[in-house]
């Protein structure tokens, strides 16, 4: 079912791991386990953006660069088939054409349609994670998982399951965990580094209080939306990211039961990003052109204020609540 994979890579000697340009745990634990996986190869991880502190509990983080290496025999793309979110790549031309003319392998996990223009095989498949994903491909494909290659790919399911608890985990995530564990992977020392990592300073945890303050509310409270202006992206994104400060906030307040952060940039650039207790995230986020899952998806868009943006979210709650059946029943992001 996987022999892409191992068709893919058999007749290279260098590989580049790539991640798109909002990198999380999930993207970054693929990359650093195919790494590990692929040790008789030369590997080099690329993301056009640094790796945020908040993530460093990764070991391995500080092997990923933002230099593009052009030689490479093979790209492996991960956790993501969308245009929109590798546009830091495609925007540069260099970049651009080498992915036109070299082998290219996309492995992703979202629901949402692919739409990259260039040629590529792919492993796409709607499963919890990317990580979950290429755990599936390594057993089918006898890869040997080493015991920092289980490290990466639990943090990967783990940061996209919301630790084993969204509505998208499935029971084969729990198996994989343990087998995980049985190739070494010690989950409490794993979150001894997470929790150090994750620790807040008092300057991040005031400007936490800051964006709690922000928060607005609509349709009845059932939308929570926060604005994060570019000023704050520059001063706080590399400590602690805006958007794992509040989201969690907003999705344990009574009645709310879709909360959107949004962030702006002066170049008109907004995006979004979603939690949903209802399965509509994806469905709001295809308003703006964007996806993901149906409890947590994002969106990107242009030439639009904050006020307009939420002026929108507001129709596309509308709609997508109304679409439900009566019966759809609350989920947990």
């Amino acid at each position: 079912m996987y022999d892409k994979f191992t068709d893919f890579i058999k007749d290279k000697q260098s590989i580049c791991v790539i991640q798109a340009e909002n990198p999380d745990g999930d993207s970054l634990g693929s990359a650093l386990a195919l790494e590990s996986a692929l040790s008789d190869k030369e590997v080099s991880l690329y993301c056009p953006v640094d790796i945020p502190k908040y993530m460093r509990y990764f070991e391995g983080w500080s092997r990923v660069e933002n230099e593009f290496p052009y030689r490479a025999d093979g790209y492996i793309i991960v956790d993501t088939a969308s245009t929109t979110l590798l546009s830091k790549l495609l925007n540069d031309g260099a970049i651009r054409n080498c992915l036109y003319s070299a082998p290219v392998l996309v492995i992703d996990h979202h629901e949402t349609e692919a739409d990259l223009d260039f040629n590529y095989d792919s492993i796409i498949e709607p499963t919890s994670s990317c990580c979950a994903l290429l755990y599936k491909i390594f057993k089918e494909q006898n890869i040997a998982v080493d015991a920092l290659c289980a490290e990466n790919i639990i943090y990967g399911i783990l940061s996209d399951t919301l630790g084993l608890t969204s509505q998208s985990t499935i029971s084969d995530d729990y198996r994989a965990v343990a087998e995980l564990m049985d190739a070494g992977a010690k989950i409490a020392d794993m979150e001894d580094r997470r929790r150090e990592y994750s620790k807040k300073s008092p300057r991040i945890l005031d400007y936490k209080a800051d964006l709690i303050k922000r928060i607005e509310y609509n349709l009845d409270g059932k939308l929570a939306t926060v604005h994060i202006p570019f000023d704050d992206i520059q001063e706080f994104s590399d400590e602690y990211n805006p958007n794992v400060l509040i989201l969690e906030e907003l999705r344990l307040v009574e009645g709310v039961e879709i909360a959107v952060a949004i962030k702006t940039y002066p170049d008109g650039k907004l995006t979004g990003k979603i939690r949903s207790s209802l399965p509509i995230a994806d469905q709001v986020a295809g308003y703006f052109g964007g996806g993901g899952h149906p409890y947590a998806a994002g969106f990107r868009t242009y030439d639009t204020t904050y006020e307009e943006a939420v002026n929108d979210l507001i129709s596309a709650t509308m709609d997508a609540i109304s679409s439900l059946p009566d019966s759809e029943p609350a989920g947990s992001f």
